[in-house]
């Protein structure tokens, strides 16, 4: 028996759905300038099914729950490292890791802090890298005003994550209706946003086949003239 069936099962669908958006985009025809897209959601992917083994089984022994969350949030520390860096390499071009690692530095550094002032945990890191997401954000904003044609698509992605997020502020009296509490809800609404953020960069990816919907060339007649 699952010890929390509700959280367990959308945390795997969650990360199966992840884990195949992962492997499509890996086999895209076009080669990339870089993979940060298909790591980011590898990350995303594995922390997802950590999270079904933690909410299924772990958590019966606190000790050993402690050490599955850390794990699981150390997961999504990657993930969102290698969605900046993805950022970072999309909207400002190749040669800008000096840019990624201060813009990485703020909300690592700022947990730092903090755990050296007030012995701070994993909340306080997840928090703290709320610092990295709104420099992604940040970057994706300047790059609309510059018509990246990619940003538009991105924001939607993350707008529908940072709603997501949302759920988990939902009254227990309105989530019991069906069944589901908060992180349960949180994990299925994060699918949305993970399959706009595939959709968005899997059209930037997308081959074109040259000559494919071209129509046929009228062979020439009467010594070459149409």
């Amino acid at each position: 028996m699952l010890a929390q069936p509700a959280q367990a099962l959308t945390d795997l669908l969650l990360g199966l759905v992840v884990c195949g958006l992962a492997i499509a985009l890996l086999r895209r025809a076009v080669a990339p300038n870089h993979r940060y897209w298909e790591f980011a959601l590898g990350c995303l992917a594995v922390s997802a099914l950590a999270g079904f083994v933690h909410h299924g089984f772990l958590v019966r022994w606190p000790a050993v729950a402690t050490v599955s969350w850390t794990v699981i949030s150390v997961l999504v520390v990657l993930g969102i490292s290698y969605l900046l860096a993805a950022t970072v390499e999309e909207v400002l071009g190749p040669g800008h890791r000096r840019v990624f690692w201060v813009l990485r530095a703020a909300g690592l550094g700022a947990y730092l802090g903090l755990v050296v002032t007030t012995g701070a945990g994993i909340g306080a890191l997840i928090l703290c890298e709320s610092i990295t997401f709104a420099c992604i954000i940040g970057l994706w904003a300047w790059a609309a005003r510059r018509r990246n044609p990619l940003a538009l698509p991105v924001l939607v992605a993350i707008v529908a994550s940072a709603a997501a997020a949302g759920t988990k502020a939902i009254s227990d009296n309105l989530t019991g209706a069906v069944y589901l509490d908060g992180d349960s809800l949180y994990h299925l609404a994060q699918i949305i946003g993970i399959v706009l953020l595939y959709r968005a960069v899997s059209i930037r990816r997308t081959p074109v086949r040259v000559g494919v919907d071209e129509p046929a060339a009228t062979p020439a007649r009467d010594g070459g003239q149409p």
